[in-house]
């Protein structure tokens, strides 16, 4: 199986964010695996695993505090 990037529209729109979010997303889907891109409008959320679902993804984030839909 290979590595398939999973996009999601967020509400992780800074750097305070981002460090909220990472140690959820670490646990999840493991460090360097995944970023946001703040710069982008709908605050993109790449994922790039091959061992996490979609919904896992979804779940970490909202656990959280954030709002998260895939795209």
């Amino acid at each position: 199986m290979e590595n398939k990037a999973i996009q999601f529209k967020t509400n992780i729109n800074c750097g305070g964010c981002v460090a909220s979010v990472k140690p959820h997303l670490d646990k999840t889907v493991g460090s360097g695996q995944w970023q946001v891109d703040t710069a982008n409008k709908d605050k993109i959320l790449i994922v790039t695993s091959e061992a996490v679902t979609e919904n896992e993804v979804i779940e970490t984030v909202k656990k959280a505090g954030f709002k998260i839909e895939a795209l």
